[in-house]
Order: C-alpha cells, then structure tokens, then sequence
C-alpha cells in the first residue's frame, strides 16, 4: 500500500510537470445576463483567449435564437405565430426544440417546453416581482399548454392554438454548456470547467489529473453552502430547486418550477434535485422533469435511463440518491441523511 501511494504522488508531481512545460495557463471569463443567468468558462490551455471568445459568442448566438423575452428571437417568433402558421428556425433552435419533446413526452408533459403561458402568468423571475393568479387565469392558461399541439415540419416549427407559447429555458442552458464543450474539444482544451447559471459541466479531469469536485447545494441555505461533494470528469451537473427563484405572499412562498396539472409551483417534499449526466442539455431537462415527479416517480425513471444518476433532497433533510450516486457523491453535511 505504501509503495502504491508513493507511485501515486510521484505520477501527480510528473503531471504537473508535464503541464508546466506544456505552459498552460488557467483563464476564466464571466459575463453577465446570458441565457437569463450568469456564465462562468474557466479553461487550462496554451493560449485561452481565442477560445473562450468563441465560447462566449456561441453562448451569446443561442441566446439570441432561443430567449423568451427577446423579440427578435426565433422562440418569440414561434410565438407570435402560434394559431396562425409555421415559422423556419435554425438547426440550433430545430435540435433544442426536438429534445425538449422527447423530453416532455417522456414525463407524459410533466415537463413541457410549451409551458410559456403558465411561466408568463406568474411572472415569476420576470421583470415583475410575480403574483398569485386566480382560479380562471390558471385554468385558462393551462388549456394552451400542450407539447402534442407544437409541430415541427422540415426546418419549420408551428404551434397549433393562439396564445401558445414555447419556453425553453428548462432545456436551452444545457444545451449552450454543451455546445461550449463542443467548442473546447475541438479546439483541443482538455481541461475545463463551464458553470452557466448552475448548469456545471466538467470538461477532462482537472490539470493535475483528479477529477473535479462540485459542491451540491444546500436547498435549506444560503447559496455556497454545500450538503455533499460529486467528484466527476467528463460529466454535466445541474440542480433544480425552489430556492433562488420565487416570491412570498402571506408568509407563503411561490416558486418557480411550475406543475402542469395543477398551474401552481410544484409542491411535494422534493428540495432540490441533481442530476449527472453526460452531457449537459439532459441533465437540465432530468432536473426539472425529476423535481416535478418527486422521489418515488422520479427515481424510478432514473434508473430506467443508461448514464443518468441523481440526487434528491427531501423534508426532513433526507436525500434519495439512485443506485450509481455512492461511487461519485460524499455527504458533507451531517443535519442529513442519505
């Protein structure tokens, strides 16, 4: 055991050696107010800037086609549409879109990327501080959510009924973390981290060989507080919780991930969730579509899916991990159990 330790320190001290002389450097760039969110590339490599250029211009090209809010986008145009005809999108927006229904038909539209006219209703982590709807503006609103009524013909997206509207925010920041990916692969970075708004990827191994630790949030604290560890390489990992994004009224507090059945936010025992995954833009759609299931339901899909593992915090600061969770997940904090 001792020799076996030693030849470990002593490949480790070879490595970062061999990365020295290699003469990476490490380069890390943040821009705000992409994707909704904050985006975090840090990259090890020869020469950094070119790369984390193309990056962020890609971050900012998907941005563009796919935000809600921007007029201009090809989401909004599919909006502006809906009832009336089909509207050409680019392959970008096309493959995006086209997960999101595998998706959203999967979780029998438990998760739904035409949900737009529940998400504009509550208007929460919108421009406005978010109210509580009534009865008939919900059960309107949820009559026009319904991924069986978007069609995609060609290159060409239509929406059936008018006042539908697509949202892609549940899937378009996984897609944007592995399009960066993407972008470090073929630019060969082999060591990278990419955190666009919680969406984690980690790219190779870390420069010294070990795998990347990401901290698993803490649904019942400040952000920064970690319950575990995941140590990972080549891996995405996303989080969905009820915690960032919500408003309180009467003491009650309104959050953002919304139940289709019902038009209220997703109420049952589940905290947050995390999902790993090999690449990025699933992890994002699991986390959601998870969180909504809850434990029981969410769990059981999870372990009928190949390369998927999650974490789920429930009351009672219990966690529910599926069966690969053990060999990559530490609990950090002792107020819970796994």
């Amino acid at each position: 055991m001792l020799r076996l330790s030693s030849a470990r320190i002593l490949l480790a001290g070879a490595c970062i050696l061999l990365i020295a002389s290699c003469g990476l450097e490490q380069s890390t760039r943040t821009e705000i107010d992409l994707l909704g969110t904050t985006c975090t590339v840090t990259v090890h490599a020869r020469n950094p800037s070119p790369v984390l250029e193309k990056s962020f211009d890609r971050i900012r090209e998907i941005d563009s086609l796919m935000s809600y809010s921007g007029a201009e986008s090809e989401v909004a145009r599919i909006n502006r549409n809906a009832g009336e005809g089909s509207v050409s999108v680019s392959p970008s927006t096309l493959e995006v879109i086209t997960r999101g229904l595998y998706f959203s038909e999967l979780g029998e539209g438990r998760f739904d990327i035409t949900i737009g006219p529940l998400v504009e209703l509550w208007g929460i982590g919108k421009d406005s501080p978010g109210r509580v709807p009534s009865a008939e503006e919900i059960q309107d609103a949820i009559s026009r959510v319904n991924f069986r009524q978007l069609n995609i013909e060609g290159e060409s997206v239509s929406l059936e009924k008018t006042g539908m509207a697509v949202d892609l925010g549940g899937i378009a920041k996984g897609y944007a973390a592995d399009e960066v990916v993407r972008i470090l692969r073929d630019a060969g970075v082999k060591h990278a981290l990419i955190n666009l708004g919680g969406n984690v990827y980690a790219h190779g191994k870390k420069p010294d060989g070990s795998l990347w630790r990401i901290g698993v949030q803490n649904p019942d604290s400040n952000r920064g507080s970690y319950l575990g560890v995941l140590t990972v390489a080549d891996r995405a990992v996303v989080t969905s919780g009820p915690y960032e994004r919500f408003f309180t009224v009467d003491g009650k507090r309104y959050h953002h991930i919304l139940d289709t059945e019902t038009g209220f936010p997703v109420e049952n025992g589940v905290g947050s969730v995390t999902i790993v995954a090999e690449n990025s833009m699933d992890a994002d759609a699991l986390s959601t579509l998870i969180f909504v299931l809850g434990v029981e339901r969410g769990l059981e899909l999870v372990e009928s899916l190949d390369g998927i593992e999650a974490l789920l915090a429930g009351d009672g600061k219990k966690l529910f991990a599926s069966s690969g969770m053990e060999s990559i997940f530490r609990l950090t904090d002792d107020e819970f159990s796994l």
